[in-house]
């Protein structure tokens, strides 16, 4: 039987692509603790369609 907790999965999208009009999306999976950080994250990850380090942030 699987174990039950506060962690999550979540995705990550790029802020900065959708404002640039390249193709595609930069999106990442990740998971967090939903008891320690309630509030939605964000993080600095790599886009490759762009070739840089962007904000991606949590969506639904």
């Amino acid at each position: 039987m699987a174990k039950k907790g506060n962690r999550v999965q979540v995705i990550l999208e790029c802020t900065e692509h959708k404002d640039s009009g390249l193709p595609g999306t930069s999106r990442y999976i990740t998971q967090k603790n939903k008891k320690n950080t309630p509030e939605r994250i964000e993080l600095k990850k790599l886009n490759p369609i762009m070739k840089k380090y962007t904000v991606h942030k949590e969506i639904k």
